[in-house]
């Protein structure tokens, strides 16, 4: 994979907007405090045996006014197409049509949700012995509504938000979970940092209260049951919680956002991105030791953000590379928002740049003391996210100086 990363003469990128809605809160101010009293918001029940980070209850009419706009959109959509517009809105470009009109758009988004009741339906009548041949397709045919393949797009997210909020530029979707958070900032930075844009909006959404993802990802083992802990303290319960969340920052050149008076959070200084073949046990946190080799890091007090799991063996190895840094303070984000697949690097990265403008690290959240207390402000902050059993990315981002 191709690397992004500040060059002599290349444009600074600044962070100016950054929207977020999560099972903590809506917005700036209610995630920080949320974070600051070390609140976590799990369902232990409604999911049973799977645990999940639902999302805090949020007034879509603020940013999604038409009621026939939200009806069309699933739930992933309507979280992604809110955070995007608390993302304008602090970026102070919300209903500006002659920037809006130009922004680019970046988005890391999953598949669409599954129709549970049709679900059920073919697989109760499978059980009775209802297996002849064409008996799927007619199935499927007859009580899947038309109407549900438009939704379950994973470029209508983009689509969603260019309708609702304005947006005219051009538009990009990765897929690919993890691993496409990192793809949607590495893309718009490299836009940014080279000159073909001046502005972009990236991100993306997830909606953790599915039973249809969880029935997925148990075949692989990887959901958390019965009980909540710490991302760190899952090595013997391995797994992850879903969560809910939409996560959206809006990126433009520091001579843009000059241009027209806006005030950055932090600036982002380098993503990096790469697939390790995970075979052998470290392959993936040498993979990440090499990324870490080629951010462009500087003199100043740092800490690091991790997308980690849960879900093994990914987690351990992931722990093995932070122990080689233990001058970096580590804080994991899957501990308060649950897992969020496509959305726990920009998550990452929005909380970084909320870190850095707000001149100091969210506290620890661990009960293993893998999380540490750091004094004083970050100057730099690195987002680390690797993927439950794929992809690796990191991110660094900047005080302004």
């Amino acid at each position: 994979m191709t690397d992004t990363a500040s060059k002599p003469g290349q444009t600074e990128v600044w962070i100016t907007g950054i929207g977020l809605a999560t099972s903590l809160g809506e917005g700036l101010d209610a995630n920080w405090a949320a974070l600051q009293d070390k609140r976590i918001n799990v369902d232990e029940k409604g999911f049973a045996p799977c645990i999940v980070h639902p999302l805090m209850p949020v007034t879509f009419d603020s940013q999604i006014p038409k009621k026939g706009d939200q009806r069309q959109m699933e739930a992933w959509q309507r979280i992604g197409t809110y955070a995007a517009g608390l993302a304008l809105d602090s970026a102070g470009i919300k209903g500006n049509k002659d920037i809006l009109s130009k922004i680019d758009m970046v988005v890391a988004a999953g598949g669409g949700e599954r129709d549970l009741n049709v679900d059920s339906g073919v697989l109760t009548a499978e059980v009775k012995g209802a297996n002849a041949p064409g008996f799927l397709n007619e199935r499927l045919m007859s009580d899947l509504r038309p109407t549900l393949f438009l939704a379950q797009l994973s470029n209508l997210l983009a689509g969603n938000i260019a309708i609702v909020h304005g947006l005219g530029g051009t538009s990009r979707t990765f897929m690919g979970e993890e691993v496409a958070g990192a793809d949607a900032a590495r893309i718009a930075l490299a836009r940014i940092a080279s000159g073909e844009s001046d502005i972009a909006l990236i991100g993306g959404s997830h909606n953790g209260e599915r039973k249809d993802l969880m029935v997925l990802y148990e075949f692989g083992d990887f959901n958390l049951k019965d009980k909540f802990a710490p991302v760190w303290a899952r090595k013997d319960h391995a797994g992850f919680a879903l969560g809910s969340a939409g996560a959206f920052l809006v990126l433009e050149s520091k001579a843009h956002a000059e241009a027209r008076g806006a005030k950055p959070f932090a600036k982002l200084s380098s993503v990096v991105a790469d697939l390790a073949r995970r075979k052998q046990p470290g392959d993936m946190a040498a993979t990440l030791e090499k990324l870490w080799e080629k951010l462009p890091r500087r003199e100043g007090k740092g800490a690091i953000i991790s997308g980690a799991t849960g879900a093994e063996p990914a987690t351990s190895e992931e722990r093995g590379f932070l122990k080689g840094h233990p001058d970096f303070p580590v804080r994991a984000t899957g501990t308060m928002f649950g897992h969020t697949m496509e959305t726990q690097f920009p998550l990452g990265i929005a909380l970084a740049a909320l870190s850095i403008s707000r001149g100091a690290l969210f506290p620890p959240n661990d009960s293993t003391g893998t999380e540490i207390e750091m004094q004083g402000a970050p100057t730099q902050i690195v987002v680390v996210g690797a993927g439950h059993w794929r992809g690796e990315g990191m991110a660094l981002v900047e005080a302004v100086s």
